[in-house]
């Protein structure tokens, strides 16, 4: 069977998110699942290493790899849009586990169950997941507002309050020690 699952996946790199915002520097999905999984990552290790927490650091990062792949069908939903109302968020996840579904029905049987895993992590992975991806969120806010950008300063504030709601820890020491660098220059950087 020849399988088109991998091409497909090889579209994120077409998926350019933010699209309601003006942005300096465009972001693909691509892009933003790689941040998104090295700071899941990350999350997972500052859990196990300051919090004697016991997280599995790299299933984390490929659940959060994998995140956002159904928007390879669905396209970038702005988040107005996605939280405006319950009804249109339940849709949504609606919606995104169709695509889902029809990505895994893309690839060999025997690849099914691994991916079928990876789509439905538990509740402990999800938590690391969804706190990594609104710090790349974050990032992204403070670097177009680095570059002059206004239009990200509102979501930068709503961003950063969405992480401190969430009030996970392993989020907020990541924050306190890793945030401030994504402000720097990488001369600034090289001198830390």
């Amino acid at each position: 069977m020849k399988s088109h699952f991998y091409a497909m996946l090889s579209r994120m790199k077409n998926i350019n998110r933010w699209g309601l915002m003006r942005n300096i520097r465009s972001e693909n999905l691509c892009e933003h699942s790689f941040e998104t999984a090295v700071i899941a990552h990350a999350l997972a290790l500052i859990d196990n290493k300051k919090l004697n927490g016991s997280a599995d650091p790299e299933k984390i990062a490929v659940a959060a790899l994998f995140h956002d792949t159904s928007e390879i069908l669905t396209g970038d939903m702005p988040t107005p849009v996605k939280y405006y109302n319950t009804e249109i968020k339940s849709a949504y996840k609606q919606v995104e586990k169709t695509a889902e579904t029809k990505l895994l029905s893309y690839l060999p049987d025997y690849l099914k169950e691994p991916f079928s895993d990876i789509y439905s992590c538990d509740a402990e992975t999800e938590k690391f997941v969804k706190a990594a991806d609104k710090i790349s969120a974050l990032i992204k806010c403070t670097e177009e507002l680095n570059m002059g950008n206004r239009e990200f300063a509102s979501a930068k504030k709503a961003t950063l309050k969405s992480i401190k709601d969430l009030k996970f820890k392993p989020a907020d020491i990541f924050l306190e020690e890793f945030m401030d660098s994504y402000s720097l220059t990488l001369d600034e950087q090289n001198t830390l």
